[in-house]
């Protein structure tokens, strides 16, 4: 996996104050996508053990985060990764975490690893980015198709 960007501290990926990790890597190549540079998996840096580790200081270290928002990209383009990575995420901090995709929870729980993921995944942000779909009222999101899914209440269905 590799990171194109982190926010230590950031109110625009989710409720609370948050901890936002972008991950390279997407094939939906939404028109007006808001961040075309992450859609290459080869931008960034590699996220090695040690890089994991910063990552896991700086929020175990910040007591006025409300969570981990991943993005990028897209998290579950390789999403023997992310599972890989949630799965340390979720031993190593207490946080809850957000996870934007472009993937539907329909088409994530139809394939058996981003199945897997989200079973560390407290709240799904949903659904390729239509730009005709456009709405900046709403919350957490760039077009109207997408959806904020708390899968920390819908477990049990998945």
């Amino acid at each position: 996996m590799r990171i194109i960007e982190i926010y230590p501290e950031t109110v625009s990926d989710g409720y609370g104050i948050r901890y936002a990790i972008y991950f390279a890597g997407c094939s939906h190549g939404c028109p007006g996508c808001h961040n075309p540079e992450g859609q290459n998996p080869d931008t960034g840096d590699e996220l090695t053990d040690r890089f994991f580790d910063i990552i896991c200081n700086e929020i175990n270290g910040n007591p006025l985060l409300d969570g981990v928002t991943l993005s990028g990209g897209d998290p579950m383009y390789r999403a023997d990764e992310l599972l890989d990575f949630l799965q340390k995420l979720r031993s190593r901090t207490s946080c809850n975490v957000w996870c934007y995709t472009g993937y539907t929870l329909e088409e994530c729980c139809s394939d058996p690893v981003r199945r897997e993921c989200l079973k560390h995944i407290d709240v799904l942000v949903d659904g390729r980015y239509v730009e005709a779909l456009r709405d900046p009222r709403l919350d957490f999101r760039g077009s109207s198709n997408q959806r904020i899914i708390r899968l920390d209440e819908i477990r049990d269905q998945l």
